[in-house]
C-alpha cells in the first residue's frame, strides 16, 4: 500500500480502509508520523525502515518478515512511503510473496515527485514549457547507470529521487551532457510536510546554495523551466517555510 509523501490527507479511502482491517502494519522509514498515528490501537506494527548507510532491516529479512506475518494467517498491510512501485521495491515483494503462493492487492499511492512538486507549486509539465517528464533514482548500490546525454538532450523536467548525496555529481553530469548552466532547478526537502522547505536555484549553482542550509533527506531534486513557475503558483505555507529566493541573476 501506497502511504503517499507525507500530508495523511493525501492517502486514498482505500489506504485507510485497508490499514484499519490489516492484523499487522509493516512500515518504512517514509511513513510519516501523522499517518502512523492513524493505525488502531491495538494493531500489531513494525517499523523495518532504511536510511543511506544505516539499513536496520535488509531486504531480505523484510521479505521474511511480510511471509511469515502471512502465513500465520493475519492480514498484512506493507505500508510504503510514495507509491509502491515507484522505485518502491513492491514488485521484488510482491515476486517473493506470489511465490510462496500468497495473494496480494495493491493500493497505489501518490509518488513524491507528484506530491511533493505539486505542494512546491512546481507542475511536472505545462503548456508551453514542458511537454514531459522522466523519474530518475539516483540511489545505487554502485556507480549510477545513466544515459546522461539523453536525459540532456529530452528538454523535459527531469526529477531524481534519493538523489541529494549525490546532488553535485547529478548536476556536473548534466552540464557535461549539454545542459544549460542556467537551467532552473528546486530542492523539495521533507515535502508535503509541515517541514517542507523549497530552494530554488540553477544547475551551476543549487549545490553551493545548499551546502549550509542544512537540507536533510527526504529530498526531491526537480530539473526545468518548470521550477521558475514556483514564484507564481506557489500556494503551500507554512510556518516554518522559507520563502522562495530568485533565481541568480
Amino acid at each position: 500500500m501506497g502511504a503517499g509523501p507525507g500530508d495523511p490527507d493525501l492517502m486514498t479511502v482505500k489506504a485507510l480502509r485497508c490499514i484499519q482491517q490489516s492484523d499487522v502494519i509493516v512500515y518504512d522509514r517514509l511513513v510519516s508520523d501523522e499517518i502512523i498515528a492513524l493505525i488502531p490501537f491495538g494493531k500489531k506494527h513494525i517499523f523495518v525502515g532504511k536510511a543511506k548507510d544505516k539499513h536496520s532491516v535488509s531486504q531480505a529479512d523484510i521479505n521474511c518478515i511480510l511471509v511469515e506475518e502471512a502465513k500465520k494467517g493475519k492480514t498484512v498491510c506493507r505500508l510504503k512511503g510514495g507509491d509502491v512501485f515507484v522505485f518502491g521495491r513492491g514488485g521484488e515483494e510482491m515476486q517473493v510473496l506470489h511465490r510462496e503462493g500468497i495473494s496480494v492487492d495493491v493500493v497505489p499511492g501518490i509518488t513524491a515527485a507528484s506530491g511533493c512538486t505539486s505542494y512546491a507549486g512546481i507542475p511536472l509539465t505545462h503548456r508551453g514549457v514542458s511537454q514531459g517528464c522522466t523519474f530518475v533514482t539516483a540511489h545505487s548500490e554502485h556507480d549510477l547507470e545513466v544515459n546522461w546525454s539523453a536525459l540532456a538532450s529530452l528538454n523535459q523536467t527531469l526529477v531524481f529521487y534519493m538523489g541529494l548525496s549525490k546532488l553535485e555529481f547529478i548536476c556536473h553530469e548534466l552540464l557535461a551532457a549539454g545542459l544549460s548552466a542556467t537551467t532552473p532547478v528546486a530542492v523539495i526537502e521533507k515535502g508535503c510536510t509541515s517541514d517542507q522547505r523549497v530552494f530554488i536555484k540553477t544547475l551551476s549553482d543549487i549545490h553551493a546554495y545548499i551546502a549550509n542550509k542544512g537540507v536533510q533527506s527526504p529530498a526531491l531534486i526537480v530539473v526545468g523551466h518548470v521550477v521558475s513557475l514556483a514564484y507564481e503558483l506557489d500556494w503551500f505555507v507554512v510556518q516554518s517555510q522559507e520563502h522562495i529566493e530568485k533565481l541568480s541573476a
